[in-house]
């Protein structure tokens, strides 16, 4: 019933918190569908008002459209990623072609067109300030990416291929999120040579949990799938898991590979009723990189950089694992984790299990929250009233020093059914200023997948892991730092090649000993890390550095090339993104393996034509922590200046023109090839 409906007024909880104990799947619907009607009726009056176009009139009054819509997507998409079940799919199956078509009556409605184009064509910048000035221009080229000059025809196919788009990329989200639990390698007491303590455990777990004692269970999510690969001195069942891995979405019920096709075809026909070659042309208008041509620069630039260096790494590694095992080896691509950490513990002497009792996760999150304590004056207090939508999460109210609120935290480790895999921040609620000029703060979530406890021990992270928590906990500072008038510009809503700046610069720390220092303790003696152990850690944090950036090299090249398509693809996927890998491939290709199916950063995630985004951001933030290092990783004033120049202003200028107040200069990728150990 609608009067018992949570979604249809805001929230009255403390601090907006999300109140989930109210909130039932059955609600998702109705309060969609209102909102769109709702939103639709304050679209109306902004399009039909009377009133001359101003920027106050219709620009910022279309910022401020749809708050219950808002209210109820800002709770649902990230329940479709984070505890989605078969009923809230089906919810998500009927609206998203509703809200396609929803939003495109929006940005095709023509006289509200008339009117944003009204207002652009006599905007003067002399009168608003840089926020108000990019609002403008976003709210404009907004309009005309989404097809508003379209006449006719062009006009109604475009409306038809955004619906289309909507569902196939939801169709494909869904298929990678139900194929990864069907995926299980049971293991008995002959097949766990190699597996250390920590992997037994969990997967000994894993099994109890399906209601078994008599085995081992390893799965697919990445606690349990990368220990295997790197420990299991069974090269046959490496090789099993590793084609599971990679068979994904090929075949059957949840196969992704017509789909796929189809994604990457209607994405080029909008590009073409654009005007633009290809999608990659289309979309990269909107980044820092601009066009095709510039990310491939890039790219081939870091390629002749790197690759050299990665031919000498695996030429290395094929005469280590050789002489380990006696005979000559051809390494394959389930070989490379186990024998390079064999080589990189027998050239420093430090692997996963030597630093995990450190890394406990109680103690990795004081570590973590400790951080921006220390750069940015940030404190994080458990909030135990605060409802959550799983037993696991944890909540946070964020303040400042002076107790002023800056946000709630809402954290979810563990990997769980309905849960998809990987680490990924979002927000049920965005920072922004409302009518009243309340400064209306942000509710951000962190999800990721990391080793759970077990009977036991608590869970103990790899430095990977760390690293991860790290990232993503940039991202959530990029929004709960934001400052920003207009919620459409704020925290990470900035260019797709500029929003992993943030996550990036915080995985350096990782390596930095005065912060490891601060948290790093063995979790049964409270002891902390050995100064020797650090010191091996940070001596082999450049092993395998260019191997790690030719592997992301190939995302890169296999994304532009989907989008980059310029007539209607209807070969093979197997050999397209073969050829795409060609230059960068560490490996003969494997008959039956293909990551496109899988790819859900490129296909539903947002990141078409923008994987290339990783390695940019990287250069950015290689050059903003060089300068860092150069003052002092934990100088205030160099903090300060981060915080305020990059952190707090969201998408309110141009990136570079951010960056540039921050560092002064435009940054290069030399910092980046000395971090790597590729130059001096």
């Amino acid at each position: 019933m609608i009067e018992n409906n949570i979604f249809f007024k805001p929230f009255k909880t403390a601090g907006g918190a999300i109140p989930f104990d109210r909130i039932t799947t059955a609600d998702y619907e109705p309060a969609i569908r209102q909102g769109i009607k709702e939103h639709d009726a304050e679209v109306k009056a902004i399009a039909q008002s009377d009133a001359t176009p101003t920027f106050d009139n219709t620009i910022v009054a279309l910022d401020r459209a749809g708050s219950m819509l808002n209210r109820v997507l800002g709770v649902f998409y990230p329940m479709l990623s984070a505890n989605a079940d078969d009923a809230l799919m089906d919810v998500s199956n009927r609206m998203a072609p509703l809200l396609s078509e929803h939003f495109n009556s929006i940005t095709l409605n023509p006289q509200l067109w008339q009117r944003v184009k009204y207002v652009h064509d006599h905007f003067d910048t002399a009168r608003h300030d840089v926020e108000d000035q990019m609002l403008m221009r976003e709210t404009y080229d907004g309009f005309v990416r989404s097809g508003a000059n379209l006449q006719g025809d062009d006009r109604d196919r475009y409306r038809q291929l955004s619906k289309r788009l909507s569902e196939l990329t939801l169709k494909f989200d869904q298929n990678a999120l139900k194929e990864t639990p069907r995926y299980e390698l049971w293991l008995t007491a002959d097949d766990i040579a190699g597996l250390p303590e920590s992997a037994l455990d969990a997967a000994k777990q894993a099994a109890r949990d399906k209601g078994r004692d008599d085995a081992w269970l390893v799965t697919l999510d990445a606690p349990s799938y990368i220990p295997f690969m790197k420990y299991s001195d069974r090269r046959d069942l490496r090789e099993k898991l590793y084609k599971m891995y990679n068979h994904q979405c090929t075949s059957g019920e949840y196969c992704n590979l017509d789909i796929l096709r189809d994604i990457a075809n209607t994405r080029l026909e909008i590009a073409h009723l654009m005007g633009c070659e290809t999608y990659a042309d289309y979309k990269l208008q909107h980044t820092m990189a601009g066009t095709p041509e510039r990310v491939y620069q890039m790219l081939n630039e870091l390629r002749d950089a790197y690759l050299p260096v990665e031919r000498s790494e695996m030429q290395r590694l094929t005469a280590f694992a050789s002489e380990l095992e006696g005979h000559p080896v051809t390494i394959m691509p389930w070989d490379y984790s186990y024998y390079s950490n064999k080589e990189k513990d027998s050239m420093f002497d430090i692997n996963d299990e030597l630093l995990r009792p450190y890394f406990e996760l109680g103690q990795v999150t004081k570590g973590v929250f400790g951080f921006a304590k220390r750069m940015y004056g940030l404190r994080f207090i458990p909030n135990h009233d605060a409802q959550v939508f799983h037993p696991e999460v944890e909540v946070y109210d964020v303040t400042d020093d002076d107790g002023k609120a800056v946000g709630m935290l809402y954290v979810d480790f563990f990997p769980r059914a309905t849960k998809q895999s990987g680490a990924w921040m979002t927000s049920f609620r965005e920072q922004y200023i409302d009518n009243d000029g309340n400064d209306v703060r942000p509710l951000v979530t962190l999800t990721m997948n990391f080793t759970r406890p077990t009977d036991s021990k608590p869970s103990l992270l790899t430095v990977r892991e760390v690293e991860t928590f790290m990232h993503e906990f940039g991202h959530a500072l990029h929004q709960l730092l934001s400052r920003c008038k207009y919620q459409s510009l704020s925290g990470t809503n900035v260019y797709r090649d500029f929003v992993e700046v943030p996550s990036q610069f915080n995985e350096n720390y990782v390596y930095e000993r005065d912060f490891l220092d601060s948290f790093a303790r063995h979790y049964l003696t409270g002891e902390p890390v050995p100064q020797e152990l650090i010191n091996r850690l940070l001596a082999s944090s450049q092993y395998g550095a260019a191997y790690a950036c030719v592997r992301q090299l190939g995302f890169g090249y296999i994304d532009m090339a989907w989008h980059s398509i310029k007539e209607s693809f209807q070969g093979d996927d197997f050999l397209f993104e073969r050829d795409a890998v060609k230059d960068v491939q560490a490996f003969e290709p494997v008959e039956g393996c293909i990551m496109s199916p899988q790819f859900t950063h490129i296909f539903s995630g947002g990141y078409a034509a923008g994987y290339y985004g990783y390695k940019w951001a990287e250069m950015i933030e290689c050059d903003a922590f060089d300068h860092f290092k150069q003052m002092g990783i934990f100088n205030p004033d160099t903090a300060r200046s981060w915080r305020d120049n990059v952190l707090s202003r969201g998408g309110t200028e141009d990136p570079m023109t951010l960056y540039k107040r921050f560092r002064g200069t435009e940054p290069h990728i030399d910092a980046m090839m000395r971090r790597d150990g590729i130059t001096q």
